[in-house]
C-alpha cells in the first residue's frame, strides 16, 4: 500500500488548502494499534479516566477559535453551527467523565452462598471490563461529535479502552488538531499519547478493521461503507462487535386532523427541518405522508414557500454534491413524481433545497418508485400524497429500519382520541427513536436518549449518543468462588471504591 498525501479542501471552491498528512500503511496502521493496546493499563484507575476526560473537554474548549476555523475551512458548516457542536462534543466528554465517577456503568453485582437454592448458588460476582482498542470510523457531518474526540471515541476512552480513530477525508486537518489537543490532555495525567491513534487513508481503514488487536468498532457513514466493514469485522478470524450508524430515511407522518389544524406549521417545520445544515443530518426527515385533499394541500403549500426562501447552501464536499445532483434528477423523472421546488445546482459549487412529490400508492409496491424509498443526503425530501389510511400503512409496512419516526397529531388525537396510539404502535418497530409533534434533527446528549434503529439504521441494538453508549465497549465477567484478597476492589465486600451494585439482590448507592 503506497502512500499518498492527504490534502485539506476547500469545499467552497473545491481546491486543497495544504497538506495535513499522508495515508498511513499497512506496517503504520499496525504499529499505531500496538502502540495503543499497549496504553491498556493508563486507563485502569477510574479517577485518572475521569479526570482525562474533563481535561480533554476544557483544552477543547481553550482551543475554539482555532478549532472552529479550521473546521469551517474544511466543511463550510459554518462557525455558529460548528461551535455549537464543539460545545456538545465537550459536553459529551464531561458528561462520560460523571458516568465513569458514579461507577453504575460496571453493573456490579454479587451475590453470596446460598445452599437453600435449587440448585445452590456460589459466591458469584459480575461486573464488566474493557474490551480493548476501539478503531472509530469518523462522520464527514459531524467533524467534532461523530469524530476524534466525539461520542464513540469519548465512550470507549470511558469505558477504559484506547482508540484509534480512521479520519474523515473531508477534515483531515481538523482531525490532526483535535487528536494533538486531546493527547495533551492524556499526557498530563500520566497516559501515554498512543491511547488515541490517528490513521488517514480508504486502505488504512480497511487494514485497521482487520488488526486481531482491534477489539470493537464504530462507524458512522454510508450503507455501502459501513456494510463492507461490518461484513469485514464479522468474516475476521475472530469476529467483533461493529456498531455501525449507516442510513435512515426517518418517515414522518401528518394525519388528516393534524394537516388540517395546522397545515402552515407544519409545513414550515418540515422545511427547516429538511434544509437544516444543507440537509446533511442523519436525521434528516426523508418520506413525509401527507393526507391528499385540501388540507394536505394547505401543507404542501406552506412547504413550497418556506423552502422556496431558503438559501442555496454547500455540500461537505464536491462527491456528495455530484450524487445529490444525480441522485436528484433520477428521481425526478420518475413518471408522476413533480417538483414544486426543484432540488439542484445552486451554483458552480452550491446546491438548492428542493422537494418532490408522489401519490403514496406508487410505494406500496415493490418496482422503480422504490428509489424514493432511498435516503438521498442532502436538503430534499419526498413528500407521498396518501388517500386513506390504509394507503399510508401500506407504505409504512415497507421501510426499512431507520434512527427516527415521527407522527404529527391533532389536539384531540394527542389527548387520546383517534388513531394516535395506533401510529404510534406501527411506527416503533421501524425506528429507535419516536417523536410526537416535533421534527428528528437535533439529537439531545441525555440519559434516556437512544440514537440507534433497526438495520439499516444501524447495525447494532445500541445507542451512539447518550450514557448507554458506553455499554457498546464493555464485556460482563463473573467470579466464581474467588477469595476477597484476589477480587478487583469493585467487587469486594467492603466497596472500597463506593460503586453503586446490587448486593445480595438488594440494590445499594
Amino acid at each position: 500500500m503506497a502512500a499518498a498525501p492527504v490534502w485539506s479542501v476547500d469545499p467552497r471552491t473545491g481546491k486543497q488548502r495544504e497538506q495535513v498528512a499522508v495515508e498511513a500503511t499497512a506496517q503504520e496502521v499496525d504499529s499505531v494499534v500496538r502502540a495503543a493496546h499497549g496504553t491498556r493499563a493508563a486507563l485502569a484507575d477510574r479517577a485518572v479516566r475521569t479526570a482525562f476526560l474533563r481535561d480533554a473537554a476544557d483544552r477543547l474548549e481553550a482551543a475554539k477559535d482555532q478549532l472552529v476555523e479550521v473546521a469551517d475551512a474544511e466543511t463550510a458548516l459554518g462557525p455558529v453551527r460548528l461551535t455549537g457542536e464543539l460545545a456538545r462534543t465537550c459536553y459529551q466528554l464531561r458528561a462520560f467523565a460523571d458516568i465513569v465517577e458514579e461507577g453504575a456503568f460496571l453493573d456490579v453485582v454479587i451475590n453470596h452462598p446460598d445452599s437453600t437454592a435449587t440448585p445452590p448458588v456460589p459466591d458469584l460476582r459480575r461486573y464488566k471490563v474493557p474490551l480493548g482498542v476501539v478503531a472509530v470510523y469518523s462522520a464527514s457531518n459531524f467533524p467534532f461529535a461523530f469524530s476524534v474526540a466525539g461520542g464513540d471515541t469519548a465512550s470507549a476512552l470511558a469505558a477504559g479502552n484506547p482508540v484509534v480513530v480512521k479520519s474523515h477525508p473531508d477534515h483531515p486537518g481538523l482531525s490532526e488538531l483535535v487528536a494533538k489537543v486531546v493527547r495533551r490532555a492524556a499526557a498530563e495525567h500520566g497516559i501515554p499519547d498512543d491511547v488515541l491513534g490517528l490513521v488517514h487513508g480508504f486502505e488504512a481503514g480497511v487494514e485497521l478493521i482487520k488488526h486481531p488487536l482491534i477489539a470493537a468498532a464504530g462507524f458512522t457513514g454510508s450503507i455501502r461503507g459501513g456494510r463492507a466493514l461490518f461484513d469485514a469485522a464479522a468474516a475476521r478470524p475472530v469476529p467483533i462487535p461493529f456498531h455501525g450508524e449507516l442510513g435512515s430515511l426517518n418517515p414522518v407522518v401528518v394525519t388528516e386532523a393534524a394537516a388540517a389544524e395546522r397545515a402552515e406549521a407544519i409545513g414550515t417545520g418540515l422545511a427547516g427541518s429538511m434544509t437544516l445544515g444543507v440537509g446533511q443530518f442523519c436525521v434528516k426527515p426523508g418520506l413525509v405522508l401527507v393526507p391528499s385533499g385540501a388540507a394536505g394541500d394547505g401543507l404542501v403549500k406552506s412547504l413550497t414557500d418556506a423552502v422556496s426562501d431558503t438559501d442555496a447552501g454547500v455540500l461537505l464536499d464536491h462527491r456528495m454534491r455530484d450524487n445529490f445532483l444525480a441522485g436528484v434528477a433520477e428521481r425526478a423523472q420518475l413518471p408522476e413524481v413533480e417538483t414544486p421546488v426543484t432540488p439542484g445546482a445552486g451554483g458552480e459549487h452550491t446546491v438548492s433545497a428542493g422537494f418532490l412529490t408522489v401519490p403514496a400508492e406508487k410505494l406500496t409496491d415493490e418496482g422503480a418508485y422504490d428509489l424514493l424509498l432511498e435516503e438521498c443526503f442532502g436538503p430534499v425530501t419526498v413528500v407521498a400524497r396518501y388517500d386513506d389510511d390504509e394507503q399510508a400503512r401500506s407504505v409504512l409496512s415497507r421501510l426499512p429500519g431507520n434512527l427516527t419516526a415521527t407522527v404529527h397529531l391533532s389536539t384531540r388525537e394527542s389527548a387520546g382520541e383517534g388513531r394516535g396510539a395506533e401510529i404510534l404502535a406501527e411506527l416503533t418497530p421501524l425506528a429507535g427513536r419516536v417523536l410526537v409533534n416535533g421534527w428528528p434533527t437535533g439529537v439531545a446528549v441525555a440519559p434516556a436518549q437512544h440514537h440507534g434503529g433497526p438495520y439499516p439504521a444501524t447495525t447494532s441494538t445500541s445507542t451512539s449518543v447518550g450514557g448507554t453508549a458506553i455499554e457498546r465497549w464493555l464485556r460482563p465477567v463473573a467470579y466464581q468462588n474467588t477469595p476477597e484478597a484476589l477480587l478487583p476492589p469493585e467487587l469486594r465486600d467492603d466497596n472500597p471504591l463506593g460503586v453503586p451494585r446490587r448486593f445480595n439482590n438488594r440494590l445499594e448507592r
